[in-house]
């Protein structure tokens, strides 16, 4: 099969879209024939050895870990699916070795959920590592309720486009964060939006003048600070970036693979109360370039692969 092989750690120059062999399917998993795969922010960091600390990785080294696609075949242990069905999922194994960017993937059963009818195949490849994150960061970990107000930092970007839809799923009032150019963006996905860049924490203060219940920060920098000062009480902060998070009695979170809440998430996708927009696509061969938008930071939504 085709896939996107990096051979050792570095930059976009060490990306090969080559040949490898297939992969095994083992008792528990199944074997998805890849139609998209998400691009985020954590690929091209592990790429360029930003996680080498934190798991064991082993070259040479498919990556990625967002998909959708068809079952091929599954397991002997597996009875939740079967050749045909269309899945999602956030295939992030315990080490880094075989990813999904791929025209294959063994991914085991813990990973999938079904894939939701109302996405296409582009829209589905970039819903579960980012619908995720906001999901267990708000829903899981802040339980968000409805009638609170929500502070949700970089909000037009990929996690946060589905943080905002999310919490206003949930009953919430959410107060985004983004560039001007972002904000009819983000209202249109039911958010308040304020420009971030100094004098933001003045700006959200105007909006809610009794400060807030929750604050995602998505970007790093000093939204932890900031959100500090913001929320009632500091267990009201998670962060998906920030470590030094916990410190301030809030919360770092890192999603989990997790089929129920990927299949929720789908659920709210059918239900209508959920998008995933989609930025770009670009064919795999050019996951390179895709890494490299990403890496920009300036990008709304999601940017996704389409594999042949």
């Amino acid at each position: 099969m085709k896939a996107i092989v990096i051979r050792q750690y570095g930059g976009p120059d060490v990306v090969e879209y080559t040949d490898v062999p297939d992969p095994k399917v083992g008792p528990d998993s199944v074997l998805v024939r890849v139609k998209a795969a998400g691009v985020n922010p954590v690929d091209w960091k592990l790429r360029e050895g930003h996680l080498d600390g934190i798991m064991d990785v082993h070259f040479p080294l498919i990556m990625g870990w967002d998909m959708a696609g068809v079952v091929q075949a599954v397991g002997g242990g597996v009875t939740e699916f079967a050749p045909g069905d269309e899945v999602v999922g956030y295939v992030r194994k315990d080490s880094a070795e075989h990813g999904t960017y791929a025209q294959l993937v063994a991914a085991p059963v813990r990973t999938l959920a079904r894939k939701p009818a109302s996405l296409d195949w582009a829209q589905a490849g970039g819903l579960p590592l980012a619908g995720l994150s906001a999901h267990q960061a708000l829903v899981k970990t802040l339980r968000i309720r409805a009638g609170q107000t929500v502070l949700v930092h970089a909000a037009a970007g990929g996690v946060g486009s589905l943080a905002v839809q999310i919490a206003t799923a949930h009953g919430a009032r959410v107060i985004g964060t983004a560039s001007e150019r972002n904000h009819a963006y983000l209202r249109e996905l039911g958010a308040e939006p304020v420009a971030h860049g100094e004098g933001l924490l003045d700006r959200v203060r105007a909006l809610a003048p009794g400060g807030v219940d929750a604050a995602l920060d998505l970007i790093g920098g000093d939204a932890v600070e900031i959100s500090a000062q913001l929320v009632r009480d500091p267990s009201g902060i998670a962060s998906i970036t920030d470590y030094g998070v916990a410190a301030r009695g809030g919360h770092y979170v890192w999603a989990r693979p997790d089929a129920a809440d990927l299949a929720e998430l789908g659920r709210l996708a059918d239900a209508g109360k959920l998008r995933v927009p989609v930025a770009s696509t670009f064919p795999l061969s050019q996951a390179a370039s895709a890494q490299a938008l990403n890496a920009e930071g300036r990008t709304r939504g999601k940017i996704v692969l389409l594999v042949d």
